[in-house]
C-alpha cells in the first residue's frame, strides 16, 4: 500500500470567512463547513489558497481547524494547509496545526522570489517539518518559481512523513507526469480545477482544489461516476463546471470564489486587504453561467 492511502478522494479547500475589519466570522465560517460536511467528501482543508492561507495568522487557523473539529461528526480527515516563507515559521503554523487537531498538513514551498531555495534547500525544508510536526505532508506543488519537479518530488517521497502531492502549477500534463512517475508511491491530487474527470482517469488519487468548495455534491457525484466507470455523466458534469472556472481562476482569485459562493446563495463574506470587489462584469458573467448550474 503506498503512503497516505487513507487521504483519498475529494478534498475541498474552505473559504476563509471575513467581517468588514477583517476578523474571522465564525458564524458563517461554520455554516461553510457543516455545508461541505453535509456534501459527503472525504477530506476538508482549511487555510489553503481559496482560504488565503498565506495571509492568516497562526491563531485564525487554529480557531478554523477548531470549528471544523466541533462540526466534524463524520470524522473525515483535516488537512490543514501551511503557506509560510521560512522553514522555522512554517514549523510553528505546522505545530499548531496539529494541537489544534490536525491530520495532515498540505506545505506550500516557500515562495518569495528572493527566498526560493534550490532543490536541497526544499528537501531541507520538508524533511525539517516532517522532523518536527510528524504529521503527513502533502506537497503543495502551486508556486511557478519554486517548482517541484518530478524528480526531486520523489526523492521527498524518502521523507518520513511526506505523503503526496497537490498539482497545481504546470496544468493536466504536469499532474500525468507525476502519476507516471511517483503514483505507485504517493498520493497524487489533482488541481486542474476545469478538467478534474480528466484527472481522475489518468489516476489521481483525489481532488484539493477550489471548484470543489463551491460545488461540493457535484464534485463527489463525478469522482463516484469515474470510479464506477460511467464516464460519459462524469465528464457532463466537468463540461457543466468549466466555462465558471474560465472566470474564478482570474485575478484576485479568493475574492472570484467568494463572488461565485454568494451568487449561489451562500455567503462566506469579506475578503482580506489588499484584494478588492469583484468587478460588475465579472459578476453578470458568473450569473450568467450560475443560472444553469447548481451543486445538486
Amino acid at each position: 500500500m503506498k503512503k497516505g492511502s487513507s487521504f483519498r478522494g475529494i478534498i475541498p479547500p474552505v473559504v476563509s470567512t471575513f467581517t468588514a475589519q477583517e476578523t474571522v466570522d465564525a458564524a458563517l465560517y461554520r455554516r461553510e463547513v457543516r455545508y461541505l460536511l453535509d456534501a459527503g467528501v472525504h477530506g476538508i482543508s482549511p487555510g489553503g489558497s481559496t482560504g488565503e492561507g498565506a495571509a492568516l495568522s497562526d491563531a485564525e487557523l487554529v480557531g478554523m481547524i477548531g470549528i471544523i473539529a466541533s462540526e466534524n461528526r463524520e470524522g473525515v480527515p483535516v488537512v490543514a494547509g501551511v503557506a509560510r516563507c521560512s522553514t522555522a515559521a512554517a514549523i510553528e503554523t505546522g505545530l499548531a496545526a496539529k494541537r489544534a487537531g490536525a491530520d495532515a498538513l498540505m506545505v506550500t514551498p516557500t515562495f518569495y522570489n528572493v527566498l526560493v531555495p534550490d532543490a536541497a534547500g526544499n528537501r531541507r525544508f520538508y524533511q525539517a517539518i516532517s522532523d518536527a510536526v510528524g504529521l503527513p505532508i502533502i506537497i503543495y506543488n502551486v508556486v511557478p518559481q519554486n517548482e517541484i519537479p518530478s524528480e526531486l518530488f520523489s526523492e521527498l517521497l524518502d521523507i518520513e512523513h511526506v505523503i503526496g502531492v497537490k498539482q497545481s502549477v504546470g496544468g493536466i500534463m504536469a499532474m500525468y507526469d507525476m502519476q507516471v512517475s511517483c503514483g505507485e508511491r504517493g498520493m497524487i491530487y489533482a488541481a486542474t480545477d476545469e478538467m478534474l474527470h480528466s484527472c481522475f482517469t489518468l489516476g489521481a488519487d483525489g481532488a484539493i482544489s477550489a471548484i470543489l468548495a463551491l460545488f461540493p455534491r457535484l464534485s463527489v457525484r463525478m469522482w463516484d461516476l469515474t470510479a464506477a466507470g460511467r464516464h460519459e455523466e462524469a465528464l457532463a458534469i466537468q463540461s457543466r463546471l468549466y466555462p465558471l472556472w474560465k472566470i474564478v481562476r482570474g485575478p484576485q482569485f479568493p475574492a472570484r470564489m467568494k463572488a461565485a459562493a454568494k451568487l449561489l446563495g451562500r455567503d462566506c463574506g469579506q475578503c482580506k486587504s489588499p484584494m478588492s470587489d469583484v468587478p460588475q462584469g465579472t459578476l453578470d458573467q458568473m450569473a450568467a453561467i450560475l443560472s444553469n448550474v447548481r451543486d445538486e
